[in-house]
């Protein structure tokens, strides 16, 4: 028995609703070794830029000067530990599922969900269509680092939406074909990137522990900030799944489980569900709106506007010596730079950029306005 044998023998114990490393299917050919596929893709994504720049993004809070709140960094560690317990219980692909939940946000850009709709904008202004980050994650790891991850990773990664919640994930077939039409018609159609269903258990698994790790935990870091009281989360949200992160975790967790064991499907008990979609909309009207001022949001949609701006001007003039040509560009292969257009990579650009990165890039152009 050969060294990969060794590394798939846990598939014996998998249920036969998994994912099978016999069944990866890449875009394009590679050279295989000891490792298989999932574990493979695992590896190639914590090794790229994108994996790296996770430390420095936001999760709810903008410039809090608390090193306990979390970044996006922390939130993808989340996912992933929450889907492999479910993963594991449930005797599906544990790989494959942590390749998912470490990728699923590659593609967020500075700010959070806040940078994505003001990057949203500007790009459906520039006729480049909707900028969605789970779209934008599979693009960074195919057209930019491209670390030709399998089909079945990045499929996972692009239909994670953790802003649905589901009672019922059920895996949707689909060929490579079927993949690639589900990730183009997301530019032209937003509503397509809400309707995306994972084609894998797996990625089901990933796409209800997106939910599970973010809504207690958004809860804590409110806490911790002083812009919560655990006291306030209503009695019929708290009475079933509990009032604290840990026990909203563990409530969730093992509903799942529970409702899901040697079925084809994710499902959640509807007392459950019904809490989660309850709570989700607490959050919404008590963290997440109140995360940034009005004054704030208008802050950081001129500086969105000013450095977008500031970019395309010197890609119409060629000025080379800026950060998009030698922090960017200049690292990126000449296909890359010939194929796409001057507003597509300056939306690729932010939307890479860290808090930090961003900030810094205003403050340098608004001093030098062209």
């Amino acid at each position: 028995m050969d060294i990969r044998e060794i590394m798939l023998k846990r598939e014996s114990l998998y249920s036969k609703y998994a994912a099978f490393d016999i069944d990866a299917v890449r875009l394009k050919n590679f050279v295989p070794d000891i490792r298989p596929n999932y574990f493979r893709d695992i590896d190639r994504i914590i090794h790229t830029k994108s994996y790296t720049r996770y430390m420095n993004k936001t999760q709810v809070y903008t410039s809090i000067n608390n090193d306990h709140v979390s970044k996006r960094m922390i939130h993808v560690q989340l996912v992933s530990k929450v889907a492999r317990t479910i993963g594991r219980a449930l005797s599906l692909n544990e790989d494959l599922i942590e390749a998912i939940a470490l990728g699923h946000d590659l593609g967020h850009p500075p700010l959070g969900h806040v940078g994505e709709k003001f990057l949203n904008k500007l790009s459906i202004e520039h006729g480049e269509g909707n900028f969605m980050h789970n779209v934008q994650s599979v693009r960074n790891i195919t057209e930019i680092e491209d670390i030709n991850l399998t089909i079945q990773v990045l499929d996972g990664i692009l239909c994670h939406n953790g802003e649905l919640v589901e009672n019922e994930y059920y895996p949707k077939t689909k060929s490579p074909s079927d993949f690639l039409n589900d990730y183009n018609v997301c530019y032209k159609d937003a509503s397509h990137g809400e309707e995306l269903i994972p084609m894998t258990l797996e990625g089901c698994v990933v796409r209800i522990s997106d939910i599970i790790a973010y809504l207690g935990r958004d809860i804590e870091d409110a806490i911790e900030i002083n812009m919560f009281n655990i006291k306030d989360l209503p009695e019929e949200i708290t009475n079933i799944i509990g009032n604290s992160n840990k026990n909203i975790i563990n409530t969730i967790i093992l509903d799942v489980i529970q409702n899901s064991i040697n079925k084809p499907y994710i499902k959640l008990s509807d007392k459950t569900f019904n809490a989660i979609k309850d709570l989700k909309k607490f959050n919404y009207d008590h963290i997440y709106i109140k995360a940034n001022t009005e004054e704030n949001l208008k802050k950081y949609e001129k500086m969105f506007n000013l450095v977008f701006k500031n970019n395309l001007y010197f890609l119409e003039n060629n000025i080379t010596n800026k950060k998009i040509y030698t922090n960017f560009l200049n690292k990126l292969s000449p296909e890359y730079n010939k194929k796409y257009s001057n507003t597509r990579k300056i939306i690729d650009y932010i939307a890479g950029m860290t808090d930090e990165y961003f900030f810094n890039e205003y403050n340098e152009l608004k001093r030098r306005q062209f």
